[in-house]
């Protein structure tokens, strides 16, 4: 097998939650080109419907399915269609999950409860639905999105910050579990310059975040869906339980103090 063929996905059957739009999007796509068949699953079902749109148009089979991460049920049918699909499942990317800055002392414990549950119990369950399909077909990925948030110290991130070094921690003990059927792996994204960033962040924010940024730019989806084929593909293959930063080089948060 040659060096670019190790990047490949032939035959294979991706999970992407959160595919309908960014770091989501632009990794379902990434997979597709490399060969994977793909469910895109997400809240917006327009938006999903219009990625399976794309990766057809690559010549490869797509399902759009609407997700609420936080239903269980709702993660249950998506691994059911999925099977009813595709009779496979080999790779599950949990990309689905987010939160804003939060004060500790006004945030209620059911509200930071909900953040954990978005981040990290909803990859947990879609797991433990996927892997015993992921065995069954021979062998599987999982690859989770965490976040630079989840080793930064930083104030208003007790939430966020603790649901992703929760995800990055589960994605380590997880590995030990699945192996050596399985592969377990996380990034852990810097800023990412997706279109909803881009209209939240001042041009003066910006600019702070570029200039504490050692390769002084931000990332953009890219970068993360790269890092996503890289993780999936026979090219890691003896890569497992590991937390890939792609922060721009950063070693604390970039946003201006």
């Amino acid at each position: 097998m040659s060096i670019i063929e190790r990047f490949r996905l032939d035959n294979q059957v991706a999970i992407v939650t959160g595919g309908g739009r960014g770091i989501g999007r632009a990794i379902a796509l990434a997979y597709a080109e490399a060969g994977a068949d793909v469910v895109c699953a997400a809240r917006t079902l327009a938006d999903v419907e219009a990625v399976a749109a794309e990766i057809r148009a690559m010549g490869r089979r797509a399902l759009a399915l609407s997700c609420d991460v936080t239903d269980l049920a709702q993660l249950a049918a998506v691994v059911d269609a999925t099977m009813k699909e595709f009779g496979r499942v080999t790779h599950l990317v949990n990309n689905a999950g987010g939160s804003g800055p939060n004060d500790p002392l006004k945030m209620p414990t059911a509200k930071f409860e909900e953040v954990f549950r978005f981040n990290v119990s909803s990859a947990y369950e879609l797991t433990r639905l996927c892997v015993p399909h992921m065995r069954a077909a021979g062998g599987g990925n999982i690859v989770n999105i965490s976040s630079g948030a989840a080793r930064y110290a930083q104030p208003y991130f007790s939430a966020y910050g603790t649901a992703k070094a929760a995800l990055s921690h589960l994605t380590r003990l997880l590995a030990h579990d699945f192996a050596p059927e399985v592969r377990v792996n996380a990034i852990a994204p810097g800023p990412i310059m997706t279109a909803a960033l881009d209209r939240a962040l001042p041009a003066n924010m910006r600019e702070g975040m570029i200039k504490n940024t050692p390769l002084k730019c931000l990332g953009v989806v890219e970068d993360i869906s790269a890092a996503a084929l890289y993780l999936a593909s026979p090219a890691s293959g003896w890569v497992t339980g590991k937390i890939l930063e792609v922060d721009g080089g950063a070693e604390s948060s970039v946003w201006p103090g």
